[in-house]
């Protein structure tokens, strides 16, 4: 039974770091970034309506999650010298030198278990993860 566990972890996290390198699922690298309201006070997300997150271990204007926690919670990237999508909003700079987009100073992030727009299933992960608003 850990044998299986332990594969479909592996299998999880490699599906994952595949997304993450490869696509623009999670509204990496675009021109200029949209970013919604889904609803009064509703959650923030990104031009693909994917709900996006905050994390409390990120000072302000400053991303501590990298390597495996950015497979697990793939940045929302800007391209470099795109406009800010509106007030609050700004462009910050990773360990590794991209571009992350934050809102009032706090990194903003995808959860990699969300399938579809409208998912929820990162916020209050590990008590320090929350939907973006």
């Amino acid at each position: 039974m850990k044998l299986i566990a332990a594969i479909t972890l592996a299998t999880f996290v490699a599906g994952c770091e595949q997304a993450y390198a490869e696509s623009s699922y999670y509204g990496t690298y675009e021109d200029d970034a949209v970013v919604t309201l889904a609803a009064a006070h509703g959650p923030l997300t990104g031009e693909n309506g994917m709900t996006l997150y905050t994390f409390d271990n990120d000072s302000d204007g400053k991303s501590v999650c990298n390597g495996d926690c950015a497979v697990n919670w793939p940045p929302y990237l800007a391209a470099e010298g795109a406009t800010a999508p509106g007030d609050g909003f700004a462009a910050i700079k990773r360990d590794d030198g991209t571009m992350q987009w934050a809102k009032d100073g706090a990194p903003l992030y995808f959860w990699a278990a969300d399938q579809a727009p409208g998912d929820t299933t990162g916020d209050g992960v590990g008590g320090v993860w929350h939907i973006a608003r």
